[in-house]
């Protein structure tokens, strides 16, 4: 092949997959010049390379939320660092995906066999893209808020731009009049991004964190020293503050320390009482 037809194969070989000089040089040379078969021998190369990074951990990223016709979408996406979360393709690419999501109503398995924008499914396109940037991607986790039985608010914190940040949490309330006390919404949105609630109401915690919870106080006042008949008042006194301080209901109002949000609620109810009836709220890296 001549070195200028080379050149050129070479040039939009790089546009379409993002991989580097040599390694499109490479491609072509295996493939005779044949564009499409050096693009299917990148992906697998690129697979390789990707399946190598799935070990990593990749705690920072970007979480993303869509709204319409007061219907709200949320997904998080992660990278190993914050210096990739500010990369433009993976924030070009973390876009499509939030408008993917709103429409497949926050299946991920959906999501991952969705074509984009250049034809090719998602999970096809993060392989393409871990291999370019050379770090761990993961499409985390992602939810949906219908349009049914309440309305819908969200707040993000510290948005990068508009719709993006670390922190996103999303309320659905019953109760709520037009004009009237529909404000109320986004501050209670603002608060669970604050507040990091486990439920709404104390029974809704799980069993499980309920028990661990319960253990460690237990072992740690028994630690102390303390009679076994005082460590179990003073663990029971510990436990209900823990139901409390982490079921929103409970939870002291951030913007008014002598209320709580069930107090809240009750001053802003007008022709029927306004209610909490769905909550999430995504933090980069949570749990990871």
């Amino acid at each position: 092949m001549p070195s200028k037809d080379l050149l050129d194969n070479i040039k939009k070989l790089r546009e379409m997959t993002g991989v580097g000089f040599k390694d499109c040089k490479v491609a072509l040379d295996e493939n005779k010049g044949n564009i499409e078969k050096s693009v299917e021998f990148l992906r697998k190369k690129g697979i390789a390379k990707a399946s190598k990074k799935m070990s990593r951990t990749a705690s920072e990223g970007l979480i993303l939320s869509k709204e319409e016709n007061q219907q709200i979408s949320i997904i998080e996406i992660n990278s190993e660092t914050d210096f990739v979360a500010k990369n433009q393709d993976f924030i070009n690419f973390c876009k499509e995906l939030s408008e993917i999501n709103f429409t497949v109503k926050g299946n991920l398995e959906n999501l991952n066999n969705s074509k984009m924008k250049n034809g090719i499914l998602v999970k096809d396109n993060l392989v393409n893209l871990i291999a370019k940037i050379g770090e761990k991607i993961i499409i985390r986790r992602s939810n949906f808020f219908d349009n049914k039985n309440g309305k819908n608010y969200y707040y993000v914190h510290s948005a990068v731009e508009k719709n993006i940040g670390k922190i996103i949490a999303i309320v659905k309330l019953d109760g709520v009049v037009k004009g009237k006390n529909d404000t109320i919404g986004a501050k209670i949105a603002m608060h669970i991004a604050a507040s990091n609630p486990l439920a709404i109401e104390k029974d809704g915690i799980d069993k499980k964190i309920v028990d661990k919870e319960l253990e460690i106080i237990k072992a740690e006042i028994t630690n102390s020293g303390k009679p076994e008949e005082i460590a179990e008042k003073i663990s029971i006194g510990k436990i209900s503050k823990f139901l409390n301080d982490n079921s929103l209901l409970n939870q002291i109002w951030i913007m008014d320390p002598k209320k709580k949000v069930s107090d809240i609620l009750k001053e802003n109810s007008i022709e029927k009482e306004l209610k909490i009836l769905d909550f999430v709220k995504f933090k980069v890296g949570e749990g990871v």
